[in-house]
């Protein structure tokens, strides 16, 4: 961790700088009298509103308000924090930056990560060194040579050359250093050498490969990517994890394209090293590189606070469209309004590299402008396979949009794509509310899966622990408890139930199936639950009836063919109710109980029917049939029972 910057430092660093070179290094400025002025870059303007005083070292824009002294400009132009805003501002003023630590493990962490980044830094050296002069530099010359890289654009992102053999740099740098065995430990802290323990030797990590410095925002070293001249495996290695080099948050190129530009307004994110060095000397010098891994939330973060664009490349081919997909997903939850993503797919068998050497940067540009946006990318990938024209299409299209679409930032652009599921689906946006709100409630727990399934009530957890040692009667609710009817009334106030609440059977065989509607194919036909008296029955009929009659049936169609029709709105609202009441799924077999319930609904209607002929016995003859029915309802039914 480190350590606190003294503000006397900071009060001396901005004595030294002088604001107007600070700025004017980003932003182009006019005199104008004693000041300076131009256009401001926090604003779109005309006319430039944007003022830097050099007596009082401070600027301000009267357009839109903002102000403040030299660091205060870095952190807004180059969406740094404080501590990088110092360390930049510093840096421009030749001058090193001092922490007070308070615990002596702070200032040896802080040592350690200098170290290791002039460690970084001499080995980046080293490599470049190796492309202009190592004997065995030939091959790796003809090979960028044949890339199509020139000696300038190999200069400006310091590309260089790791020969073949076990410890060159190892050589090299011990014998720079005062103690070699010190610095053979910082190569490997690095990640540039790899320690054989059975052979109590060490040995360089990238041999006879080019050699790609990754740099982070202020310009160091912090990771290399190797690439191999031939077709060997992997074609390319990255620097492991270190404590300078964190793959999931660090992007190729972002350092040279912010150089290259005072004010980007879009990125493209591509795959390969040589496809962002590529793409900059055709003249498309904003692209980045995720380093060995898909795009991650935390790219995402970073990007849009340097720019409000970004735009996906992808080939065209499957693996090309998956990983679109995959990039989808993880943007929805990350953008927000001002911000944009969208999707370039480029034709199949071609890279960026590939594609702009053969049709160049004005052809390759056009395709970039034609990129598909995030929302329109969207409903195309996931009404793939499904039929919009028919019912059963829409409802499983809408059961994967919504979800995602929930998922996102409260937006214009949120709005809108629900605006898109309305029109597609045919329902309101309160419908479709209903729908998010039962479908969330009733996804299954992710760790539902991997739990021991159990059919004992002994080894139930203490919230479902059954009100009775006896098993048959799990579940049930007190008489005050029984469900009322499907009314406002009874849908409202959710969050007064308490926690140890618990379903009657009915109840309970709806919630097991509204969390897993496929093992309604496991059960009989829904029409030998008919003639039970039971609250609710009518629904679990229906609900059994669909899931085992509807092909394709999942929660997802039901709830739209539920939806489209009126007459079964009263039971859409219980299910909601049903479902928000507590699950019992946590710790037992769902199939099982299911199974369990479903055969105990049928012996209370087994019970029921003998109670009613019992009944009529005692006022009425009865008939042949009856006596027969009943005859074979007291053989079932325990002798105990009547």
């Amino acid at each position: 961790m480190a350590g606190r910057i003294p503000q006397h430092f900071i009060d001396d660093l901005l004595a030294r700088v002088n604001i107007v070179d600070v700025i004017d290094g980003r932003v182009k400025l006019k005199r104008a009298g004693k000041n300076y002025s131009a256009l401001c870059p926090f604003h779109k303007e005309k006319s430039p509103s944007f003022s830097v005083s050099p007596d009082k070292q401070f600027y301000y824009c009267f357009g839109c308000g903002a102000g403040g002294n030299a660091l205060g400009f870095l952190m807004e132009y180059e969406r740094l924090s404080f501590p990088e805003a110092v360390e930049e501002l510093a840096r421009l003023a030749g001058m090193e930056v001092p922490r007070e630590h308070d615990r002596p493990a702070d200032l040896a962490r802080e040592q350690q990560i200098k170290t290791q980044f002039s460690v970084l830094e001499q080995a980046n050296q080293f490599y470049q060194q190796m492309l202009r002069h190592s004997p065995n530099r030939q091959s790796a010359v003809d090979y960028l040579k044949r890339r199509g890289l020139n000696g300038q654009i190999a200069a400006r992102f310091q590309i260089g050359f790791a020969p073949p053999g076990w410890d060159n740099l190892i050589s090299y740098l011990g014998n720079q250093a005062a103690a070699p065995d010190d610095i053979v430990t910082q190569l490997e802290r690095s990640g540039l050498v790899i320690h054989n323990e059975e052979r109590h030797r060490y040995y360089d990590r990238f041999r006879d490969r080019i050699m790609f410095p990754i740099r982070d925002m202020r310009g160091r070293v912090i990771g290399f990517g190797g690439r191999v001249l031939g077709d060997e495996k992997p074609k390319y290695l990255n620097s492991p994890e270190t404590d300078t080099f964190h793959k999931g948050k660090e992007l190729y190129g972002l350092y040279e394209a912010r150089q290259h530009s005072n004010h980007l307004d879009r990125l493209l994110i591509v795959e390969g090293y040589m496809d962002v060095v590529s793409l900059a000397q055709h003249g498309i010098t904003w692209a980045v590189a995720t380093l060995g891994t898909a795009t991650t939330a935390q790219h995402l973060e970073r990007i849009f606070k340097i720019v409000p664009e970004v735009i996906f490349c992808f080939d065209g081919d499957n693996a090309g469209r998956q990983a679109a997909r995959r990039a989808l997903d993880t943007t929805l939850p990350v953008i927000r309004d001002g911000q944009q993503a969208r999707f370039l797919f480029l034709p199949e068998g071609e890279d960026p590299d590939t594609l702009v050497r053969k049709e160049g940067e004005a052809a390759f540009s056009q395709r970039v402008s034609e990129a598909l946006p995030l929302s329109e990318f969207f409903f195309r990938a996931l009404s793939e396979g499904s039929d919009l024209s028919s019912m059963d299409g829409r409802a499983r299209f809408s059961t994967q949009a919504l979800p995602l679409i929930q998922s996102m930032q409260p937006s214009l652009l949120q709005q809108m794509m629900m605006d898109r599921i309305c029109e597609i689906t045919g329902l309101s946006l309160e419908q479709l509310s209903s729908v998010i709100d039962l479908h969330r409630v009733t996804e299954p727990a992710p760790e539902a899966a991997s739990r021991a399934p159990s059919r004992t009530p002994t080894s139930l957890p203490p919230e479902y622990a059954p009100p009775a040692a006896d098993y048959a009667d799990y579940g049930q609710l007190a008489p005050s408890d029984e469900p009322r009817p499907p009314t406002a009334q009874h849908t409202g106030n959710r969050s007064n139930r308490s926690r140890g609440s618990h379903l009657n059977l009915v109840n309970s065989a709806i919630s097991i199936l509204l969390h897993r509607p496929a093992l309604a194919a496991q059960l009989p036909a829904a029409s030998e639950l008919e003639g039970i008296s039971e609250p609710n029955i009518e629904l679990l009929v229906a609900l059994i009836d669909y899931l085992q009659t509807t092909p394709g049936a999942s929660l997802g169609t039901l709830l739209v063919d539920w939806q489209l029709d009126n007459t079964h709105a009263a039971w859409l609202m219980m299910l909601n109710e049903i479902a928000h009441l507590d699950p019992i799924l946590a710790g037992v077999d769902a199939g099982g109980l299911l199974s369990d319930t479903y055969s105990r609904l049928l012996e209370r209607k087994v019970e029921s029917r003998l109670d009613q002929l019992l009944k009529k016995q005692r006022q009425t003859p009865l008939t042949d049939n009856e006596k027969k029915q009943l005859q074979e309802l007291l053989m079932r039914s325990p002798p105990s029972s009547h």
